[in-house]
């Protein structure tokens, strides 16, 4: 019998009680202050919103340990739980994000672990998701003695330790990873280039989002989105991928071989030219392009490219013989750093499904009656 166990069959054989989660913390929503983009002054402080740090200010609002909780926005992940933050130190919070602070008899360490196996799918609405402070407040805590709460954290702190080396490790193989991408498709000046549109077609998609389907066959590139699916294709070839505009412009590029669906505010970079192998373009894009777009692209409401915009986009043309070599070596970083099939990724993904098991199964109660 574990530690655990026996302070369950000691403390609360009998099950736990349950109570709202506002009886469980202090909720400091009613402090939060939104501010612009344009209006943050650029400082030390982080600033968090929906799913995380967006921004550092010269300023700050809270000061101490909180969870941070998505309200609107990106507030749920795949498996249908709240998108949850632990914050400490001097932080600003927009109104994107429900803010609690412990109260005496629960520890905040222990609510941490327990609001994330909660399933909120139900109760999140609307255009933009949100997960409103009624229903936030309104979700049911078991609250075992002061013991077990922190017997549990201190076995899910355990895994979830483990799992932060191993992200601070592959953060730092990503950081080498850039370093090199930018090395190998640095150029002499005198190295010829030609504009994108010389060497490849490019186009639009003509799908609609609500043409994707759950089971789908072929891959449906919607703008920086992870592929959906859908039931026909639209193109047969290789081809680079990138968003038309959204918050996915000039950032994501996907490389597909084979048949696929895309949406019609995405583009299609199909390369013609046999001078120019596609894999290096995809790379030299990837690396390249953000800087160029930032500068070139239509910036109003909702950032844009406009297809002139890629037209002139240069590509250097090194001989074959190089971009083969550069594809190797860029092929054997990205493997290293992003294939959840094997190394870091492979391992992080390993222990993150150990810690939701054994959270899932720590953190369930049998209710006192």
């Amino acid at each position: 019998m574990s530690r655990l166990d026996k302070l369950i069959a000691e403390l609360c054989p009998n099950g736990v009680e349950y109570k709202p989660l506002e009886q469980c913390c202090s909720i400091l929503d009613n402090r939060r202050k939104p501010v612009t983009k344009a209006a943050r002054v650029s400082g030390e402080y982080p600033y968090y919103g929906a799913n995380g740090i967006q921004d550092y200010v010269s300023e700050y609002i809270f000061e101490g340990v909180f969870i941070l909780v998505g309200e609107d926005g990106s507030v749920m992940t795949p498996n249908g739980n709240p998108v949850v933050n632990w914050a400490e130190g001097k932080i600003w919070v927009n109104n994107h994000a429900h803010i609690v602070e412990e109260k005496e008899g629960i520890l905040l360490r222990y609510l941490y672990h327990f609001i994330q196996t909660v399933n909120v799918s139900d109760v999140i609405h609307g255009n933009i998701p949100k997960l409103t402070g009624k229903d936030f407040r309104a979700i049911r805590v078991p609250v075992p003695p002061l013991e077990v709460q922190r017997e549990i954290a201190r076995v899910l702190d355990n895994f979830t330790l483990l799992t932060a080396e191993l992200t601070a490790e592959l953060t730092a193989r990503k950081k080498q990873y850039e370093y090199y991408k930018d090395k190998l498709l640095s150029f002499d000046a005198d190295i010829t280039t030609i504009p994108l549109a010389n060497i490849a077609e490019i186009g639009t998609g003509s799908s609609n989002t609500n043409e994707a389907v759950k089971d789908g066959k072929y891959p449906f590139f919607v703008r920086s989105q992870i592929p959906l699916l859908k039931n026909e294709y639209e193109y047969d070839e290789t081809a680079i991928i990138t968003a038309g505009d959204g918050v996915g412009v000039g950032k994501v590029f996907h490389y597909v071989e084979g048949k696929y669906a895309l949406h019609q505010r995405a583009y299609r970079i199909h390369i013609v030219d046999k001078r120019v192998l596609s894999k290096y373009a995809f790379y030299y894009i990837q690396a390249k392009f953000y800087d160029y777009i930032s500068k070139a692209g239509f910036h109003s409401s909702v950032s844009s490219i406009r297809r002139p915009m890629l037209n002139a986009f240069e590509i250097p043309l090194p001989a074959i013989g190089l971009q083969k070599e550069i594809i190797k070596a860029l092929d054997n970083f990205d493997k290293v750093c992003n294939d959840i099939s094997i190394g870091l990724p492979a391992e992080i993904a390993a222990r993150q499904k150990q810690y939701e098991y054994y959270r899932d199964k720590l953190l369930t109660f049998k209710e006192a009656r």
